[in-house]
């Protein structure tokens, strides 16, 4: 090599020096050069936040950063395991508790206004002299109407302190005044069990909505009371469309119906010794003829109830499979108003079954879509479709054969009814086309509808009316167009739809559900069921149910 040459690949290295230089010196500062931390494992993240929080650029939002990191964290975790901010701990806590402090009236919104649609018995706004139909324009005089009003503003308004006094300013009708009502905030309590009642001759129907607080165990008790005062000594309890919640509502529900000894439901974690919740024998209603309903939104709390009730071969399942989810969180508040919902345990029902889906650690969307995809696949109209685990087969207390890793599988499966589901009645369930069209009938028609003494009367009244002509007009001035065909397919559906969301209007949720639910196929075949003796306990055992 020559001495040009040498020269050359001298001043090319010294280059690739510099620019080796400037690349690091871009991530290292002079300050914190051959500086060294020293952590435990439990302490890195803190570490790198403050290393951050001190050394960064740019001033950062360590607030914001950290519950970020938190929730990715957690994330990575299985797909039930939560972080919860403060705002959204306090509207969770206020559900589990079944209590809130407020006036005591659901409303909903109707296009640019709030609508009153049910007032809490004995509640200070049924007290003060609010009514079904009513419109709130104000709150505190501060204005709640248009387009940007959401039903969650007007919750956050009306609820506060105990005590403490909120002013409503409602509107009748129209063209009516406003009138100011001063109401003093009380305890309000979250229903967890919207109705119950004699669906066919002797047979009750709880219908346990949505969750499980800890006010349900007691809701259902009250239930149960008036059923039975009524003449009921069959039941159907309906868990479709729960999600789940308090364990020990579920516990104690179960433990109405067994016998002393029956396993409940047990549970196990790595620092969560095993627990076992056996029947005490104090149950009311020991032998009563039972069918549990369950479909793909009942978990947790809902299939604890039908895990013990299937594996003990005291009741029916009727449906279609279940969520699917075993796992047990234990709530940890944190001092800043936040929490942690972490996973402990998993639970078992009696027969020694973990129902829960199968999923991987921070995959939480897969596991969503998995469950998604179960619907797609046809597993809601066919029960050749679900697909089970024949691996994991266990044995009722009886023998008859059932399966974990995947829901609770119904000992009859029903499926959904597309009879006279149609397009187009979707496509008025999509545009809130029943809630709407009841809302402006009942407004139009309150003087009339206000007269009748119950939901049966005005039932038998709106039978007689030209109902779905005015639906179907009313539709097409929402652009659905008319479908005279797909309209005679869906006609009963659609009228009862309708009757059920304009009777709610007058009479509430506890009037709403028998009507609606009249033509349920599921209540159907469980009233069936019980009325051929095939949900007593020996006919189970029997599994006259096959036949």
């Amino acid at each position: 090599m020559n001495l040009k040459e040498k020269s050359w690949t001298l001043i090319i290295s010294v280059l690739l020096s510099l620019i080796a230089g400037i690349v690091i010196g871009g991530f290292i500062s002079g300050k914190s050069f051959g500086k060294k931390f020293f952590f435990s494992s439990g302490n890195k993240i803190n570490t790198v936040l403050d290393i951050i929080n001190e050394d960064y650029v740019d001033v950062i939002n360590m607030k914001s950063l950290t519950e970020k990191a938190i929730t990715n964290i957690v994330n990575e975790l299985d797909p039930h395991s939560v972080y919860v901010v403060p705002d959204e701990l306090q509207s969770f806590n206020e559900d589990m508790d079944g209590l809130f402090g407020g006036i005591g009236a659901d409303f909903i919104r109707r296009r640019d206004t709030i609508v009153i649609t049910g007032l809490v018995k004995g509640s200070p706004a049924e007290q003060a002299g609010l009514i079904r139909g009513d419109r709130i324009i104000t709150i505190d005089e501060v204005a709640f109407t248009g387009d940007s009003i959401t039903e969650e503003a007007i919750l956050n308004a009306v609820k506060g302190k105990l005590g403490t006094f909120v002013k409503i300013g409602i509107m009748r009708n129209p063209t009516a005044e406003t009138i100011v009502f001063d109401i003093k905030r009380d305890a309000i309590p979250i229903t967890t069990i919207p109705v119950a009642y004699e669906t066919a001759n002797g047979i009750g129907l709880i219908k346990i909505y949505n969750k499980f607080s800890h006010t349900t165990y007691k809701e259902f008790i009250n239930a149960m009371a008036r059923l039975i005062a009524q003449g009921c000594n069959s039941f159907i309890i309906d868990l479709r469309m729960n999600g789940g919640g308090t364990m020990d509502a579920a516990v104690n529900i179960a433990n109405e119906f067994l016998s002393q000894g029956n396993k409940i439901v047990y549970m196990e974690g790595k620092a969560f010794p095993v627990k076992e919740s056996i029947a005490n024998g104090t149950g009311t209603c020991q032998d009563a003829p039972l069918v549990i309903l369950i479909d793909r939104m009942s978990a947790s709390a809902s299939e604890i109830i039908a895990g013990a009730i299937q594996d003990n071969d005291r009741g029916l399942i009727v449906g279609r499979r279940s969520f699917g989810k075993g796992l047990v969180q234990n709530q940890i508040e944190l001092s800043d108003g936040s929490a942690l919902r972490l996973t402990i345990a998993r639970y078992y029902t009696p027969s020694g079954r973990n129902i829960q889906r199968k999923y991987e650690l921070g995959k939480s969307e897969e596991y969503n879509q998995d469950w998604i995809d179960q619907f797609s696949n046809g597993e809601d109209f066919n029960a050749d479709s679900i697909k089970i685990d024949h691996s994991q087969e266990f044995y009722t207390v009886h023998g008859r054969r059932v399966y974990a890793g995947g829901g609770i599988m119904p000992d009859i499966f029903v499926p959904v009814d597309t009879t006279d589901i149609t397009s187009y009645y979707i496509k008025l369930e999509n545009k809130d086309i029943f809630n709407l069209f009841a809302f402006e009938y009942s407004d139009a028609n309150r003087e009339r509808l206000s007269k009748f003494n119950n939901y049966r009367e005005m039932l038998e009244y709106l039978k007689t009316q030209p109902v779905l002509y005015d639906i179907v007009r009313y539709a097409e001035g929402k652009g659905i167009k008319r479908r005279s065909n797909l309209i005679a397919k869906s006609t009963n559906h659609i009228l009862i739809t309708t009757y059920a969301c304009i009777i709610r209007n007058f009479f509430g949720d506890e009037a709403f559900f028998p009507v609606y639910m009249s033509r349920d196929p599921m209540v159907e075949k469980a009233v069936e069921i019980i009325q051929k003796g095939n949900a007593d306990k020996e006919a189970i055992i029997a599994k006259k149910y096959l036949q």
